[in-house]
């Protein structure tokens, strides 16, 4: 298979727009024309994924110096089960060689209704090389299971990245951090 990452251009704006809101929950977004403005930022990468041609996909990855966030991470249903995600996390790994980089993923809730869905999830990073860093974090309503490869994500790193993302003013309004 061959697997392009293109960054996100215009063509591209409706399907990505549609993955993402059909990939997260509502309590798990942010506002899409924030991804898409934001987009530019030396600090930001927002890929499109082909696989043999074909549109795939989107990975959407915030960075801090050395430190790459994945903030979003998705595979069209039609190109599941495919190898595209394992193959572009392979990818990225090559293209930030010296970052560590890490991602948030819902907690193992057994009494969450798609605990098995969270479960295979969590396996599917952790085949890919991405291990549980034992630290949790807090977007907005939701706390995470923060997963990374290269190493330990510090408390003021995260911070440092978030503030440098969103910004002074909407850190004051959204709840953002690791936590307990």
């Amino acid at each position: 298979m061959r697997l392009l990452l293109r960054r996100a251009e215009w063509s591209d704006c409706l399907r990505l727009r549609r993955l993402y809101l059909t990939a997260f929950p509502a309590e798990e977004r942010a506002p899409f024309w924030m991804l898409w403005h934001r987009r530019s930022r030396e600090t930001v990468d927002f890929w499109s994924i082909y696989a043999d041609g074909t549109w795939a996909g989107e990975l959407y990855i915030v960075h801090d110096g050395k430190l790459s966030y994945i903030f979003y991470f998705a595979v069209d249903d039609c190109q599941r089960g495919r190898g595209i995600g394992s193959l572009t996390l392979l990818a990225l790994r090559r293209m930030y060689p010296d970052h560590r980089i890490c991602l948030a993923i819902e907690q193992l809730d057994p009494d969450a209704p798609n605990y098995a869905e969270r479960v295979r999830r969590k396996r599917f990073y952790e085949r890919c090389g991405y291990v549980d860093l034992h630290s949790k974090v807090q977007e907005g309503s939701v706390v995470y299971l923060l997963l990374g490869t290269g190493g330990a994500v510090q408390a003021e790193e995260y911070a440092h990245l978030m503030q440098r993302y969103m910004g002074e003013a909407a850190m004051r309004h959204v709840t953002v951090g690791m936590v307990e």
